[in-house]
């Protein structure tokens, strides 16, 4: 008899609650940034270009999901060091599967439309973690009209067509 009371409460809970929310998936989600060397800058910007975060490699750091109803975020995460080449790395946000098929099962229409789409859990980041290795830049040189003095034997035959003698 004490069960049949219950199985509304149940009933209630499933209807008014989001499956994407109910799964944890709260607004906001941690992402990982690591790089080789570490110590690199690390500079986050959001779609709007606003500084979303400031720092040194290796960091975690929370990110929103959500920019608005129905619309998820996305980030453009910059990582430079002196003497290396800087890398841009696009962080977006892509529909939770939880929201989708959970809501089916569980959420119904007020998960779908209202409470995931509020709380921001109908997104989740395409990305958790961002490991980079820094290329040093090329020290390729090109230096036109220029004297060199070797020995011939160490001039390979494919460049000795090229060469010009000088008078003594």
């Amino acid at each position: 008899m004490k069960m049949w009371k219950a199985i509304p409460v149940l009933f209630a809970s499933t209807v008014l609650a989001g499956c994407a929310t109910i799964m944890g998936n709260s607004a906001h989600e941690t992402l990982n940034v690591r790089s080789a060397p570490d110590q690199a800058t690390i500079v986050i910007l959001d779609e709007s270009g606003t500084k979303i975060f400031e720092g040194k490699t290796p960091t975690s750091l929370p990110l929103e999901k959500k920019k608005g109803y129905f619309s998820g975020k996305k980030y453009s995460v910059n990582i430079k060091k002196e003497g290396f080449a800087e890398q841009n790395i696009t962080v977006d946000t892509k529909v939770n599967g939880w929201y989708v098929a959970g809501n089916l099962v569980f959420g119904g229409v007020i998960g779908w439309l209202i409470v995931d789409p509020a709380t921001g859990a109908m997104w989740k980041l395409d990305t958790n973690e961002i490991d980079v290795t820094l290329q040093a830049p090329r020290q390729g040189r090109t230096v036109e009209n220029t004297t060199r003095i070797v020995l011939l034997e160490d001039v390979p035959p494919s460049l000795r067509s090229k060469m010009v003698r000088v008078s003594q």
